[in-house]
């Protein structure tokens, strides 16, 4: 059985069935695919569906995706369950974050047991997870954890996916007049695979981590790591010929992308020491991984989010919506906000999310992408300029220094819809330079 992101990459890169229906989505015509089912961003789709968007009611956007999430559910009853609020989690898991001894005794009575206990010493914890017997579900289970150990934390294994209008402004110019990159600077990705043959990388000092070093290219993690320090004659990343350090979370299993896994991908930044990190990842809100954002934050990382395609009246999601996660949504080329683009206080800082185009593997092997996953990158890597290591007095400074420039020429002001104001507006690659 193919994880449900290879049949959606079929269908949406080989054009021959209509996307939704492939999803099981509602047949109507005026709506749009929702950007951020499985590691394949749907933001890889031709022009025409950005024109959709345009006009798409948007208070559907949101339901869309619980939807399509839902239909992840069925395919894969065996690998997922739903918790209380409709997210799609890893079935029969919990995840305890450095759990107390009370707490395992009462996951042993329930019927739970360790399947993995994984030390995160950079983060200062281990992540341990809890699997019922087969069939069991976790939602009552949770409760009683807690209370035997209300110092513990305790949540479902989430499972996040890729997060595929006011005036901005003119678009402030990146902080250099020119795109900065080369070896010195570092960033980090945590995505789905990226395609290390892709000439945009040649350039590029790659190192990777997860799927047992075999390497999963996909179109999203390709996309959004060529945003960030891809190279060729016709196209430039934001910070070209820096060294990427790529975490795949998905590794072609459709249970990828679960909490355990990104935690652990962080733990590895930490451990290299990368200052900049880009989660173009969307989901609920996560007690586990929201412990691991703060252990980062607290080392002096910068992390960069996504803030999501749900629409503007859609409830924040995550990572970027925790405290000082630098959140970003996406605009077009005049500067205005993508219609579909999530708005509330976590947007800090707006950039190109589409008529624009990006690396993808196969041919061609370029790609238009469009939404709020395409932006983050941008922001990331020109950060990444600032930040190569961890440092909470640089890592202010960095920000401070994106902050004037996002401003310049205006009020000072932050808004919901673009944060600080736009990024990196030059260095939006126009489909008509590779035709």
């Amino acid at each position: 059985m193919k994880p449900l992101h290879l049949l959606l990459a079929a269908t949406v890169l080989g054009g021959a069935f209509p996307a939704h229906a492939q999803l099981g989505l509602p047949s109507l015509p005026s709506l749009p695919l929702p950007d951020r089912i499985g590691p394949l961003g749907t933001g890889a789709l031709q022009a025409p569906i950005g024109r959709l968007l345009d006009r798409a009611p948007l208070a559907d956007l949101g339901r869309l995706r619980l939807e399509g999430l839902a239909a992840l559910v069925a395919r894969y009853p065996d690998r997922f369950e739903m918790d209380t609020a409709g997210n799609v989690a890893v079935r029969g898991e919990i995840l305890a974050w450095s759990p107390g001894e009370a707490g395992l005794q009462a996951a042993a009575a329930a019927g739970l047991s360790i399947v993995r206990d994984e030390a995160q010493p950079e983060l200062g914890q281990r992540l341990v997870v809890l699997r019922g017997a087969a069939g069991q579900r976790t939602v009552g289970l949770l409760p009683v954890l807690r209370a035997a150990d209300p110092d513990g934390v305790y949540d479902f294994n989430h499972v996040y996916a890729g997060g595929g209008g006011a005036g901005a402004g003119s678009g402030a110019a990146a902080p250099s007049a020119s795109p900065r990159g080369g070896s010195a600077v570092r960033v980090g990705l945590v995505d789905s695979g990226v395609d290390a043959s892709h000439p945009v990388f040649e350039d590029s000092k790659l190192q990777r981590w997860g799927c047992g070093g075999a390497a999963h290219p996909a179109p999203h993690g390709t996309a959004v790591a060529a945003l960030m320090v891809g190279q060729s004659e016709r196209f430039s990343g934001a910070a070209p010929g820096a060294s990427l350090f790529a975490a795949d979370v998905y590794c072609d299993d459709p249970a990828g992308g679960s909490v355990d896994r990104l935690v652990a991908a962080l733990g590895w930044l930490a451990r290299e020491g990368v200052g900049v990190v880009n989660i173009s990842l969307v989901g609920p809100r996560n007690a586990a991984l929201a412990r691991a954002v703060e252990a980062m934050l607290a080392r002096g990382h910068l992390l960069v989010a996504a803030v999501g395609n749900d629409g503007p009246a859609a409830p924040p999601l995550y990572p970027a919506s925790y405290p000082g996660v630098v959140g970003v949504t996406g605009v077009d080329r005049r500067g205005q906000v993508l219609p579909e683009a999530g708005r509330g206080p976590q947007v800090m800082f707006a950039a190109p999310g589409s008529q624009m185009v990006s690396a993808v593997p196969g041919s061609p092997p370029y790609r238009q992408v469009r939404g709020t996953s395409y932006a983050a990158p941008i922001v990331a890597a020109l950060l990444a300029r600032e930040l190569p290591s961890p440092d909470r007095q640089a890592a202010r400074r960095a920000l401070d220094t994106l902050v004037r420039v996002a401003g310049a020429g205006g009020q000072g002001e932050i808004s919901n819809v673009v944060g600080h104001g736009v990024l990196g507006a030059d260095l939006r690659i126009d489909p008509a330079r590779l035709r």
